[in-house]
């Protein structure tokens, strides 16, 4: 009985190594993603729903940094290969874009802002590293794949991340003592968000249109192609209410309104377009199919 408990509790052990030794960089996406519907949840007035998944959240955001930590501490050569890899590397802002979408929670569910000013200050960071580490290493790298190969929806993360911190920021600024500097380092970010989605969006848009696209290509990072967007539409809407907090801002309020009603409208385009693309992906019925 003893030996069988050992031998199951190696087991266990391996099967933990295994987990973390090959975790995804992207799997921050899941603290995102239950993030924003905990906050939906509060905001519709479901506020024990909306709590109840913070908890949650709370809960895995710490469980998968510990599980990133362990791999950077116990397998930092496949954590680097991840970083340096054009399709996986990307995954890796998830975690700065997670922290800010916690970070958001605490504010709009619980009113904690420390808590949520700590969370902007990691997020901020992360998003400051990973931004120039990941860049910096796709383009010294000697061998880089095609653009087919090499460019897909998940690398808009690094917008959605960018839109996070500054969206936080937003909700910091009248609690933080120095709110003209958080807001205008969220309209900083903001700006910068959206033209990191004009330049990718415009590869992957030429990659669409301009090279063999299988059904197998189209997988659930291209809905990441509406989400970044959506998410700058936010982080301008957020902008815009706090316009007349700063003078800078409230100078500059056509300018806001237009880019948000711009993001908002290639938002709502994307979304028919994904549709179709998915019935085309799992039905293929269409009658011009080759």
């Amino acid at each position: 009985m003893n030996i069988a408990m050992a031998n199951q509790s190696k087991s266990s052990g391996r099967l933990l190594a295994n987990g973390v030794q090959v975790l995804q960089p992207a799997y921050f996406a899941l603290v995102m993603a239950t993030g924003i519907v905990a906050i939906a949840a509060y905001l519709d007035g479901l506020d024990r729903i909306g709590r109840a998944l913070t908890w949650l959240n709370g809960l895995a955001f710490v469980v998968l940094w510990l599980m990133t930590l362990a791999r950077l501490i116990f397998y930092p050569r496949d954590a680097f290969r991840d970083l340096m890899d054009h399709s996986r590397g990307v995954g890796f802002f998830t975690a700065a874009a997670g922290t800010a979408v916690l970070g958001a929670e605490m504010v709009v569910v619980f009113g904690r802002y420390r808590a949520a000013l700590v969370l902007w200050s990691i997020a901020a960071l992360l998003w400051l590293l990973l931004t120039y580490v990941i860049f910096t290493a796709f383009t010294v790298k000697q061998q880089k794949p095609t653009l087919a190969e090499g460019i897909n929806g998940g690398w808009l993360l690094a917008v959605v991340a960018t839109e996070a911190v500054s969206q936080l920021a937003t909700l910091l600024s009248g609690s933080a003592g120095r709110q003209e500097q958080f807001l205008f380092i969220a309209l900083c970010l903001w700006l910068c968000g959206g033209m990191l989605y004009i330049w990718m969006i415009s590869l992957i848009f030429y990659r669409y249109t301009f090279f063999v696209f299988s059904s197998s290509d189209l997988m659930p990072p291209y809905w990441i192609n509406m989400g970044a967007v959506a998410i700058s539409t936010l982080a301008g809407a957020l902008l815009i209410q706090h316009a007349s907090s700063a003078l800078f801002l409230s100078s500059m309020l056509p300018f806001l309104k237009g880019f948000t009603l711009f993001f908002w409208a290639t938002a709502t385009w994307w979304i028919p377009m994904l549709v179709i693309l998915g019935i085309w992906r799992h039905g293929q019925a269409f009658p011009w199919r080759t």
